[in-house]
C-alpha cells in the first residue's frame, strides 16, 4: 500500500475528489485541513493548498513531514499555453518552473537547480489513465507564478522565454518542494481558459467541468498506483 498525497489550490479543484473520500480523518496543521482515506489499495491524502507558491509550498512540506506520502499528484486547473493544448485538454508536467523569478537565481545560488523534473512512471500512469478515458493529454512545461495571468501580451512575453503548455500558480513550488524532499511528484491540469484577453471569461464558464474532469483521472491514477 501506497500514501498518496493529492493537493488542489482551491476547493473546487478537491470537491469531487474529497466528496468520495469514505469514513475519512480531517486533521488540521498550520490553517491546511488534510483528509486520510483508503481509496482501492492505497492511502489517500488531500489537501486545498490555496493559491499561490507560498500556500503550495508550505503545505507540500507539511504533507511530506506529517504524512510520509510516497509520492504527490498536484490536480486542478490551468491556462493553456501551447497552441496545440485546446480546452477542457489534460497537460502532465514533465518539467516545472516559476515563470515569475529569474532562473539564473535559482540556477547559480542555492538550490542550484531550476527546473524540476516530475517523476516518470507517474507520468506514464497519468497518460495511461487518459487513454483509457478517450481524454486528449499533452506532456509538457508546467510554469507557475503568483499572478492569474489574462493578458495576450503577457502571455506571448512568457511563451517566448519558456515555451511552457500550461501556466497556474502553484505547480512549480509543489514541484520545487518535492524535489527537495526526493518525493516523486506530477502535475495533471484540466485546461479552463487559454491565459489570454478572454482567459477571466472562459475560466469562469469552464473551471467546474475542468475540476471534474481532472478529478476523475486523479483518482483513476490512485488505483493504479501500486
Amino acid at each position: 500500500m501506497k500514501t498518496i498525497g493529492i493537493i488542489g489550490a482551491m476547493p473546487s479543484e478537491l470537491k469531487d475528489i474529497q466528496g468520495i473520500q469514505e469514513n475519512a480523518v480531517s486533521t488540521e496543521i498550520a490553517g491546511f485541513t488534510f483528509v486520510e482515506s483508503k481509496h482501492g489499495a492505497n492511502q489517500i491524502v488531500t489537501a486545498c493548498c490555496g493559491v499561490g507558491k507560498v500556500n503550495a509550498a508550505v503545505c507540500t512540506q507539511i504533507m511530506i513531514d506529517r504524512f510520509h506520502v510516497d509520492c504527490i499528484i498536484n490536480t486542478g486547473i490551468a491556462g493553456g499555453m501551447n497552441p496545440a493544448v485546446k480546452l477542457l485538454e489534460i497537460v502532465i508536467s514533465d518539467i516545472v518552473l516559476p515563470h515569475d523569478l529569474d532562473r539564473h537565481f535559482l540556477a547559480d545560488y542555492p538550490p542550484f537547480h531550476a527546473e524540476y523534473e516530475a517523476d516518470a512512471e507517474l507520468q506514464a500512469i497519468a497518460k495511461k489513465v487518459c487513454e483509457e478515458m478517450d481524454i486528449v493529454c499533452h506532456s509538457g512545461k508546467i510554469v507557475s507564478g503568483d499572478a492569474f495571468v489574462t493578458d495576450t501580451a503577457l502571455k506571448a512575453k512568457i511563451t517566448e522565454a519558456h515555451h511552457p503548455y500550461a501556466i497556474d500558480m502553484e505547480t512549480a513550488a509543489i514541484g520545487q518542494c518535492a524535489w527537495r524532499n526526493k518525493t516523486p511528484f506530477v502535475s495533471v491540469r484540466c485546461i479552463s481558459d487559454l491565459a489570454d484577453d478572454d482567459g477571466a471569461m472562459s475560466f469562469d464558464e469552464f473551471e467546474v467541468q475542468a475540476a471534474k474532469r481532472v478529478a476523475q483521472i486523479v483518482m483513476r491514477m490512485c488505483e493504479k498506483e501500486a
